[in-house]
């Protein structure tokens, strides 16, 4: 049976509402900045076979609903009504959880003594244990370090909280009455979904709530298939790098080879680098996971926002997710920071997009986020963990327009916390927070601005971690003739006589006094810089996103006062090398140093020869041969550019080290 159209749209309606009223009852009653600001958290509707057919419209994450539920579901079979199932573990989720401050809960919705739906939802606690304050960090080589592992069983029995549950998580966290105000919070929006499902039913009867299920996801796999068909059939491939490891200065290459036809997509991600020694590794148990699906999310909910948000956008998108790769961790892989190398697959996806059909997507964006946080003691000996600021990036640049300043919807969608409750709630003063000019990648449409900060310590004894900390060393490029944007940099009691820049963060110990100055990427540039209207140019340098220097250097604009003077700008113009005019992608120095050597050949070659290597020993062995083909790589911070001044011997010394790493 189908649902007419009528009743369809009225089903459809009903239950995203009732989605989002549980989206807005768990914000309003949480307790950490986690949630009531930043926003990191979700919920859903799951259907019978464990698969989302109601979203909420207004939620931060989409890409979330790409996920796999019913392992979760089939691992506590015994359920009552009022139980409500808990897990953060990615590994005993089989990848519902994908690193353990995410904490689900699934609560089954019945109805006459058969399950008829269940809810879903998701946040990010601010502490779940481990070794370090918030649970994150680059560093940690095995979960074990990452904090509390939380199988798949029930925090909620027949309406009342486990007492041993709440005891044994209260013990292993650093927040105890933050964490549970939060899970209360999912708890509560829980029970507000089983109300909501009872009251739809009691107006459409339970076959019609059955119904839609199915007919909702059909609606939108039809939809999301027309989506898809206007990409050219054919196959286009595409690669990108995350900076290092955080042990090694080792790149981490992420390849996807994207094969169109009629509407259906298939990402192969066979060729991608190994699992790394450290928590990047992402665990999706070798399925198709909304890490790996995030752009086409986007591309999908871009060019057709008529659609319901369901587990029908991705029937037709398959994926070659093989062992021994960064997009297949291993128990007990580390996995904390498991959005670094989806974020680069992120940008290799748009680059077969831009592949196939250049006026649909974007250049890139400035491809990082850094959420960071500050754990501090207080006056009684306690400890807290608050995030200071989810900063943000600029967008990449489109054919036609310019990219968004000081914002990326793409992955790092997370609100801002009001600076009035930052300070209220940890021991900073804000110094400074603005956009940052000349971060955006110079184009004819200009790649948009990241952001900055910086804040200053009131208290001694704080330690800062922070994740994410990506596009260091590889900018975010542009399209067409486009420059890229700047790197992340982070620096330590800038202006002052013990100035650092500060590298990926596992602990950083700070004092009262001490300054952190946050400089966030910006996007890509589309087209030619030398191109772009002068008066634009103009109008970027007035409003801070272009500094007067920049736009003479970038883009062959010479400003006198308030106005461009032309004359300048002409005899400029017509006289300067501009770069990179012509090129499909302005990748910037580093990445053209480095695949002068390290092309997709070579690295298909070496990719192999680790993947006969057992995997105890993969990483290692793969960290000396690029330090002997490479010396200094592993030391100091010279650029690869004059690392690899002379590619031929380098050539020379990789394969020597290729024959001694896969003769052993």
């Amino acid at each position: 049976m189908k649902l007419n159209p009528i009743l369809l749209e009225i089903m459809g309606a009903k239950v995203a509402a009732v989605a989002e009223e549980m989206y807005f009852a768990l914000q309003r009653a949480s307790r950490s900045g986690y949630v009531k600001e930043a926003a990191d958290f979700a919920t859903a509707i799951l259907d019978t076979k464990g698969e989302i057919f109601a979203y909420p419209p207004s939620a931060t994450f989409n890409f979330l609903i790409d996920c796999n539920y019913a392992s979760t579901i089939r691992a506590v079979p015994d359920v009552e009504p009022g139980d409500v199932i808990v897990t953060n573990d990615p590994y005993l989720s089989e990848a519902m959880s994908t690193h353990l401050p995410d904490v689900h809960l699934i609560r089954p919705y019945f109805h006459k003594g058969r399950v008829v739906a269940y809810g879903w939802c998701f946040a990010h606690l601010s502490d779940v244990g481990g070794a370090v304050p918030s649970s994150m960090s680059p560093a940690f080589t095995e979960i074990f370090q990452e904090g509390l592992r939380i199988p798949p069983m029930k925090i909620v029995e027949r309406g009342v909280f486990n007492p041993n549950f709440v005891k044994i998580f209260t013990a292993n966290c650093r927040t105890p009455e933050v964490n549970m105000g939060d899970l209360r919070a999912m708890v509560g929006s829980m029970e507000i979904g089983a109300q909501r499902v009872a009251d739809v039913i009691d107006q459409h009867g339970v076959d019609a709530f059955l119904t839609c299920q199915g007919d909702l996801q059909d609606y939108t796999a039809a939809k999301a298939r027309e989506v898809l068909r206007r990409l050219p059939d054919g196959a286009y491939d595409f690669w990108d790098y995350m900076d290092d490891d955080m042990i090694s200065r080792v790149p981490v290459r992420v390849r996807v080879k994207m094969t169109v036809k009629d509407g259906h997509v298939h990402l192969d991600l066979t060729d991608s680098d190994p699992h790394t020694k450290t928590a990047y590794n992402v665990p999706t148990n070798g399925q198709r996971n909304y890490w790996i699906s995030f752009r086409l999310t986007s591309f999908l909910t871009t060019y057709d926002q008529t659609m319901y948000k369901n587990a029908g956008l991705y029937r037709t998108i398959t994926v070659d997710n093989p062992k021994g790769t960064v997009f297949h961790a291993e128990f007990p892989d580390a996995v904390c920071i498991r959005a670094s190398a989806p974020w680069r697959l992120s940008d290799a996806v748009a680059g077969t997009i831009l592949k196939a059909a250049p006026d649909l997507m974007c250049a890139v964006t400035g491809g990082t986020m850094m959420p960071f946080a500050l754990a501090e003691y207080t006056a009684d000996g306690g400890r807290i963990v608050n995030v200071i600021q989810p900063l943000r990036v600029g967008m990449g640049a489109f054919r036609g327009r310019d990219g968004v300043d000081g914002r990326d919807n793409s992955m790092n969608n997370m609100r801002n916390h009001p600076l009035e409750m930052v300070e209220h709630d940890s021991g900073v003063v804000i110094r400074d927070y603005d956009l940052r000019a000349d971060s955006g990648g110079p184009g004819q449409w200009r790649g948009g601005v990241g952001q900055q900060l910086t804040l200053e310590i009131l208290r001694d004894g704080g330690i800062i971690v922070a994740r994410g900390m990506e596009r260091m060393r590889f900018p975010p490029w542009g399209v067409d003739g486009g420059q890229p944007g700047v790197v992340l940099k982070v620096v330590l009691n800038q202006g002052r006589p013990d100035q650092r820049e500060v590298g990926k963060i596992h602990e950083l110990h700070v004092n009262a006094g001490d300054t952190l100055t946050v400089l966030m990427p910006g996007g890509g540039g589309f087209g030619d810089a030398f191109l772009r209207d002068p008066e634009a140019v103009l109008k970027d340098v007035i409003l801070g996103f272009v500094s007067r220097a920049g736009a003479k250097r970038d883009y062959g604009v010479v400003i006198k006062g308030n106005a461009v003077d032309a004359a300048a700008t002409k005899t400029l113009r017509q006289g300067r090398k501009r770069g990179n005019v012509g090129a499909d992608f302005g990748f910037g120095h580093e990445r053209l140093a480095w695949e002068a050597v390290f092309d997709d050949a070579t690295m298909a070659d070496i990719n192999r020869g680790l993947g006969d290597l057992p995997k105890s020993v993969r990483h290692d062995r793969r960290r000396r041969l690029f330090e002997d083909a490479v010396p200094g790589l592993s030391k100091g911070n010279k650029t690869l550019a004059k690392l690899l001044a002379d590619p031929d011997a380098v050539r020379v010394r990789l394969r020597r080290a290729m024959n001694d790493a896969f003769a052993e």
